[in-house]
């Protein structure tokens, strides 16, 4: 219970990695918000925690527009009095070549995940400075490191790493640390999207990736959830600006 009353909004929480860092944060004490689009979803999850023991709600939000994403925090705090702990995690994909990627694919990877993330954070930390403590985890990639057909998503990914490592800067000295996770291959809908777009099954997708992975596993939701419970952790404290690979293999 090292999160215990700790409270945090996960976006992009009702599937993937958002539902399994909510379902983690929840098990180790946190009250947890899934912010979600999908408002269905994130109350299924937030039911879910609920039915475990847990404290949980769900929150509906796009969190690329400023409106949205401070009502929906402001209806966290206006439930639960603070704000401990974000977990910048909402995304889409929309792959193309160079080529063939169309302004509209451009414009909702970029504004999903790293404006999302920007005005999560921006509005997020101003309860944070108030308390003099705070957690901000952003959700990068391998991806970031470049991926052929992935410009929109690759450029997003590491934005969000440098935008990790300013916050820290800026935000260390109020108690508030900024990190960032970045996952190589997750089995996740993503990815399943990705065996479409490349014509292959998705159960031949994951054995060609396994093969290629050092651990020769491939990654679950789950693994990248414990390691976003320890980045959000007291235990972490002196963890800042960091890029964590959770890739089953060396990556950078």
């Amino acid at each position: 219970m090292r999160l215990k009353d700790r409270v945090a909004i996960v976006t992009g929480g009702a599937r993937g990695i958002g539902a399994a860092t909510c379902r983690k944060l929840a098990a180790e004490g946190a009250w947890v918000a899934a912010f979600d689009l999908d408002l269905g979803g994130a109350e299924s999850i937030a039911a879910e925690i609920k039915a475990a023991g847990g404290q949980a709600m769900a929150v509906s939000g796009d969190v690329s527009n400023r409106a949205s994403v401070t009502a929906a925090m402001e209806q966290v705090v206006a439930q639960w009095g603070r704000l401990e702990i974000l977990v910048n995690n909402a995304g889409v994909i929309r792959d193309n070549l160079l080529h063939k990627m169309t302004d509209d694919d451009w414009d909702l990877v970029l504004n999903i995940h790293l404006k999302g993330a920007f005005l999560c954070s921006q509005i997020a930390q101003g309860y944070m400075v108030q308390q003099k403590y705070g957690r901000i985890v952003m959700l990068s990639s391998t991806g970031a490191l470049g991926n052929r057909g992935q410009a929109n998503y690759s450029s997003a990914k590491a934005g969000l790493t440098g935008l990790a490592r300013t916050l820290a800067l800026e935000l260390g000295q109020f108690g508030i640390t900024v990190n960032a996770v970045a996952p190589g291959f997750i089995a996740t809908d993503m990815a399943r999207q990705t065996a479409q777009r490349l014509g292959l099954t998705f159960e031949d997708f994951l054995e060609s990736v396994r093969k290629n992975v050092a651990v020769r596993r491939v990654g679950q939701p789950q693994d990248v959830a414990n390691v976003i419970a320890f980045l959000v952790s007291d235990e972490a404290s002196y963890v800042n600006g960091q890029t964590i690979y959770v890739a089953g293999g060396p990556r950078g």
